[in-house]
């Protein structure tokens, strides 16, 4: 078979691409690794943890907020199988969803390991042992990424674990460990707290969320302290040992000789993510990668093989899901010829805690650095009548300005249903 598109990955950024190539009359198949369509995200990412999130959301309102809306309950417990169930549910009819997309849109679906042959031919190895090989005009690489397990660490699946894991324990856990105080480590963090499990958080650095704002940082800190979460910022994690039902996480002080031992039922680690380019055969067309196993790309994100493209977690850049759909349909156009545009300034972050963290636009950190004269505004929902009848007085929003023209540089917001008001922000 012969394509003018090969899109390999079907996640966010693949499926995406695919389908406008397809729209804008491309031939197009798509190559994927494992049986379901939507990648890390719909998988094993954003879609799941986010159906974890609201149910966990729901109980941790049931137990400390409905008897002050005069709700009283009794018998209150976790029903950890039912929540894991139905997150599987989400999950499921999400990734058929994107399989519908494809056939609705006339797209070729693989299944299997996608591979260079060379630059116009792609070797997709199947499941069962079988083999075969498609030809293509043009190729857009979108493998996506895994998570970064240090040797030192002992990743095992079993007590040691990564996202992946952390969304199918199907026991409450008493304690847990998080390495990482990033915004995969915050979200399954609150899952389990908000669930009754002791949470430590140990960073690096000197905050949590470093590359997002300040204020935000110190907005919830305060307020996943309320929910029990220790923070340990300033330390880093020296060894973790494991046995079949416990773990052992050593910590040391930044800058220190100062140490101690966490005893704990799970440790996950989430200290980022890797470009996920295994055995693409990128060697065999001639396509190098950085230390992080990212891909070189220029302002077209083409590769410097003509007609091999590559986007998303791949790349340089923010790993986010919404990133590689700009980016996927931006590649669909240039290849179709026309002239489009991404304005990575505009693409927002959001951290589905609760409070939720939404930002867009420069850090008050960034516009120092670069010398931009600006001003900020900060407003606190607790002075919110409407927070307050609803009991979401937790955060703030605050507004970065320029000091001359007042065009605004960025937004960023710590509370309720601050998503879904970042999609009214203009800068």
């Amino acid at each position: 078979m012969r394509y003018d598109v090969t899109v390999i990955g079907s996640g966010p950024g693949g499926y995406v691409a695919a389908i406008r190539c397809a729209q804008l009359g491309l031939s197009t198949a798509i190559i994927e690794k494992y049986n379901t369509l939507g990648g890390t995200c719909l998988n094993i990412g954003c879609i799941p943890s986010k159906a974890l999130l609201d149910s966990s959301e729901h109980y941790h309102n049931a137990k400390d907020k409905f008897t002050e809306h005069g709700i009283d309950l009794s018998n209150l417990k976790v029903n950890m199988p039912q929540m894991i169930k139905r997150k599987n549910d989400v999950v499921d009819q999400t990734c058929k969803g994107v399989e519908f997309l494809m056939k609705k849109n006339k797209i070729t679906i693989y299944t299997g390991h996608g591979s260079f042959v060379d630059a116009n031919h792609i070797s997709i190895a199947k499941a069962d042992g079988t083999e075969e090989t498609i030809e293509t005009d043009k190729v857009i690489i979108a493998t996506g990424s895994k998570p970064i397990t240090p040797a030192a660490f002992n990743y095992d699946k079993n007590r040691v674990i990564t996202s992946t894991e952390a969304l199918n324990i199907d026991a409450v856990p008493k304690s847990m460990v998080i390495i990482g105080g990033g915004v995969i480590g915050l979200e399954l963090g609150s899952v389990y707290a908000r669930l009754g499990t002791e949470i430590h958080v140990v960073e690096y650095m000197d905050r949590i969320l470093p590359t997002m704002d300040k204020d935000c940082a110190k907005e919830l800190t305060r307020s996943m302290k309320k929910l029990g979460v220790k923070f340990h910022v300033k330390h880093m994690v020296t060894g973790v040992k494991a046995n079949k039902k416990s773990v052992t996480v050593e910590v040391q002080k930044r800058d220190s000789e100062e140490t101690f031992k966490l005893n704990t039922d799970y440790c996950l680690v989430a200290i980022g993510r890797r470009a996920y380019t295994d055995k693409l055969g990128l060697d065999k067309v001639g396509i190098g990668t950085d230390e992080k196993g990212r891909i070189e790309v220029d302002e077209h994100l083409q590769t410097k093989i003509p007609g091999i493209y590559a986007i998303g977690d791949v790349i340089k850049g923010a790993m986010l899901a919404h990133k590689a759909e700009e980016e996927g349909i931006f590649v669909a156009e240039v290849i179709k010829g026309q002239k489009p545009h991404i304005d990575y300034n505009l693409i927002p972050g959001v951290v589905y805690t609760w409070p939720e963290v939404a930002a867009v636009g420069k850090t008050e950190e960034q516009l120092k650095e670069a010398g931009i004269a600006y001003k900020a505004g900060k407003f606190p929902f607790k002075a919110l009548g409407r927070a307050r009848a609803s009991m979401d007085t937790e955060g703030m929003v605050k507004v970065l300005a320029d000091a001359t023209t007042d065009e605004i540089l960025g937004v960023h917001m710590v509370g309720p249903r601050t998503a879904d008001m970042l999609s009214l922000i203009h800068i």
